[in-house]
């Protein structure tokens, strides 16, 4: 009899293509004072492709970026802010994700998050999305519980 179902965070439960293309056309959209010389299309393109699905960390992607289209007014450390304090706003759950949790949670398992990402920055989009549904979140080797109140332990 199954008690309990882990989920992956990205990929699984957050469609990340997605919310990447979201946060991207927001963030051009934000910062366009200091990218306007940048053709917004060329700008989430380029993105994308330095992004490579989630593999390389955004401090490289933007540092890539700031130096081939020469942003000036905005270090990739400012980008790199812009990231991670506007990304968990732009957040898309896969159609119909909601209702699969309501299920499973009506039957009473036991659910659970295990990701590799980044421990503080995971933590924002899980809040944003999905967090009520789930007791334990297993991030970046720490593991986060109902039961230590949701502190690293």
């Amino acid at each position: 009899m199954v008690k309990a179902v882990m989920f992956d965070l990205d990929g699984t439960l957050l469609n990340r293509d997605d919310s990447i293309q979201k946060f991207i056309k927001y963030q051009y959209k934000r910062l366009q004072h200091w990218l306007s010389h940048i053709s917004k299309e060329w700008y989430i393109a380029r993105f994308i492709e330095l992004d490579d699905r989630g593999y390389v960390w955004k401090d490289t992607v933007y540092q890539q970026i700031v130096k081939e289209f020469e942003i000036h007014g905005l270090t990739w450390e400012d980008l790199l802010e812009d990231y991670l304090k506007h990304f968990h706003q732009s957040c898309v759950p896969f159609p119909n994700l909601m209702w699969m949790l309501e299920e499973l949670k009506r039957k009473s398992l036991k659910l659970g998050i295990i990701t590799n990402g980044k421990g503080p920055f995971q933590m924002h989009s899980i809040f944003k999305l999905i967090y009520r549904f789930f007791g334990t979140i297993f991030i970046e080797r720490r593991i986060l519980s109902e039961k230590a109140g949701l502190r690293c332990i």
